[in-house]
């Protein structure tokens, strides 16, 4: 390939390039509007540079909106795409750079973020602490995963998108089969992305095991920071492995290399192995906090006690621990031996039963509860049984035997879906608007919230429980097209429909979040759900420093507890609180890390090894950086709580 024909714009097509138009025109209308309303200034100082983990959290689920409207637009043009037989909406090519971009941005760069924004949000609230225990470090985090998220994204206008999968499998993401940069993309924008994940993931273990409030032990944190702890040693135990793959990816694509070749020593399924090994854990970094979402919704919202508070706990450590010894189902197809595929099908049918015991704890919690069908609850609701269903199917492709039959089918799609939509995008929708209210003050509209729910809902079954029927019927999957007369029109079709409905679904939501902005009363109590852990003990919206006062915590539903019996939950008087300076430093070094990535993807080494001093000279200053933060004086404590208290009185 000629050096500039990498650079070159990968489609021609009027739908490409009016795409390509519409980003272009909405980067600049940004640009233009932030430069003619004067808020370039405000900008940096006050998110950009930001090491509040609240404003950190907000941006995680900001870059999640997006990406889910990234992703959310390759599956219309897939279900498009299989809607009719026969279809010349996309080519075969394009279909392949669609589905293999569509995993990517909605399980890394949408679920991901999302859940981490959450975690970012609640995590230091639920256990009293005023911050994470390396604010500075957790700006780096995120902006590392969003310049990652970045570059992998520009690869749709420049050189080329990935086309070999979400997983990238050798020898199809080989230089001989993926000629196109499109997969050094893949390897190097996850990469970057990954260790601000990496770093996450050692952030709030820290954080969590050292910065509890007064009391808090272990077995009296709420569900979902139990749930975010275990996430985080999953994530440090699983991201390195992918660490590794990617890098071992990089230097066969860019050196010659040949880790994952068909021939002079290469192991296509090391790739496979490495892979999985990350991946079938990163299914469970993506639904275990669901869980705790879920766990403490429907505890909220039935007005009981979570049942079997230790059961679930020690369900969570099983399914950790048991999802690092399913990796080869992935591929019972790929020529493994009977005995190896014998023992994988018992361990992934085995992590079905730690997962069942949650879904009864739920069941068990709701039953003789004072239920409130609010929008989160709803959510919750619907979860238990459509996740069922995706569970039951699991179960179906956990048998060795029977996956020769279901693996390359359709079927598959609709079991991951069903897994990964309710048991992620469902919690993390209840879970914004759970938590809404307490991160800016007022709430969403539940009746907007009730239409999407609803659309969304009704939509997801409608797009994806044809795809088990197709599946059976034998329609593979990642095929860009079908003939008339292979039966599978009507599925497709009603699939299509699905699709439209569920894009509805979340378009109302962005209206709830324009609606609710504009006119919702700024009037709201400090617990607006009822709710019982720590984080509605402080104010809605939060300030800076969280609490005013450390808490000291007597049990798992402190402000429960503070609210019906009494207890005191502040002790002592105002001090000054000591908080970390902004930062320019994290955003500027996720940018060296853009820039970086991007020469490296077209093989430009010059500039890559000139952006690497940048990187290190970048750390080097940082490490002579003198900051001792700064101290919010009694007087402008007391200032602000009385400002608080009367917002939401």
């Amino acid at each position: 390939m000629d050096y500039f024909d990498r650079f070159a714009v990968p489609h021609s097509g009027p739908m490409i390039v009016m795409s390509q138009i519409a980003i272009g025109v909405t980067i600049l209308a940004i640009i233009l509007g932030l430069t003619y309303f004067k808020k370039w200034g405000y900008l940096w100082r006050e998110w950009l540079t930001t090491v509040d983990h609240k404003r950190i959290g907000v941006m995680y689920i900001i870059s999640a909106l997006l990406m889910l409207f990234r992703g959310g637009a390759d599956a219309l043009l897939m279900r498009a795409q299989l809607a009719v037989p026969e279809n010349g909406l996309l080519d075969g090519q394009h279909y392949n750079e669609i589905f293999t971009t569509h995993g990517v941005v909605m399980i890394l760069f949408m679920a991901m973020p999302f859940i981490i924004g959450l975690m970012n949000i609640v995590t230091p609230l639920q256990i009293g602490a005023r911050d994470v225990a390396f604010p500075r470090l957790n700006a780096l985090s995120f902006w590392l995963f969003f310049f990652g998220a970045m570059l992998f994204n520009i690869s749709f206008v420049v050189g080329g998108s990935p086309d070999a999968g979400w997983t990238s499998y050798f020898p199809l993401a080989a230089n001989e089969f993926s000629k196109s940069v499109g997969s050094n993309y893949y390897a190097i924008a996850i990469q970057i992305a990954g260790i601000g994940t990496l770093m996450t993931g050692i952030n709030f273990i820290v954080t969590i095991l050292k910065m509890r409030a007064p009391g808090l032990k272990l077995m009296k944190m709420p569900m979902f920071t139990w749930s975010i702890l275990i996430t985080n040693i999953i994530i440090v135990f699983a991201f390195p492995v992918l660490t590794v793959a990617l890098a071992l990816m990089t230097m066969d694509r860019l050196f010659g290399t040949q880790f994952f070749t068909m021939s002079n020593g290469g192991m296509d399924m090391l790739w496979a192995n490495l892979f999985w090994v990350w991946g079938h854990p990163e299914v469970y970094i993506v639904i275990l906090p669901a869980f705790g979402i879920y766990s403490e919704i429907i505890s909220t919202f039935a007005r009981r006690n979570l049942y079997g508070y230790k059961s679930m706990v020690i369900s969570m450590v099983a399914i950790s621990a048991l999802s690092f010894i399913v990796w080869a189902h992935h591929f019972y197809t790929m020529g493994h031996s009977a005995m190896v595929n014998g023992i994988f099908s018992i361990t992934t049918m085995a992590i079905a039963v730690p997962t069942g015991v949650k879904i009864f704890n739920w069941l068990f919690t709701l039953y003789k509860g004072k239920i409130v069908f609010s929008v989160p609850m709803l959510y919750s609701l619907a979860f238990i049984p459509i996740f069922t269903i995706g569970g039951v199917t699991g179960v179906m492709l956990a048998m060795a035997s029977a996956d020769y039959q279901y693996h390359n089918t359709m079927f598959l799609v609709a079991h991951f879906h069903y897994v990964l939509i309710p048991g992620t995008v469902f919690a993390v929708l209840a879970g914004f608007t759970y938590w809404w209210p307490k991160i800016f003050g007022f709430s969403l509209s539940e009746k907007i919230g009730k239409w999407a729910f609803w659309f969304i809902t009704i939509s997801f079954n409608v797009a994806f429980f044809p795809m088990f029927i197709s599946g059976l019927d034998g329609q593979a999957r990642r095929m860009y097209t079908y003939s008339e007369s292979s039966g599978f029109s009507l599925m497709n079709m009603i699939s299509f429909i699905g699709a439209v409905g569920l894009a509805i679904g979340f378009a109302l939501i962005c209206y709830n979040i324009y609606w609710s902005i504009r006119y919702a009363p700024r009037h709201v109590t400090a617990d607006p759900w009822d709710a019982r852990s720590l984080e509605w003990a402080t104010h809605s919206p939060i300030p800076e420093y969280n609490f005013a006062i450390t808490p000291t915590v007597d049990s798992i539903q402190a402000f429960w507890d503070s609210k019906k019996k009494g207890v005191e939950l502040f002790k002592g008087k105002y001090e000054p609180i000591h908080m970390p300076n902004n930062s320019g430093m994290p955003f500027i070094l996720g940018a060296v890390f853009f820039i970086w990535g991007f020469c490296m993807v077209f093989s430009m080494f010059i500039p890559a090894i000139i952006a690497t001093i940048g990187i290190f000279a970048c750390m080097i200053h940082r490490s002579f950086e003198k900051d001792h933060g700064h101290y919010i004086s009694v007087e402008e404590i007391e200032e602000t709580e009385k400002k608080l208290r009367g917002a939401s009185a």
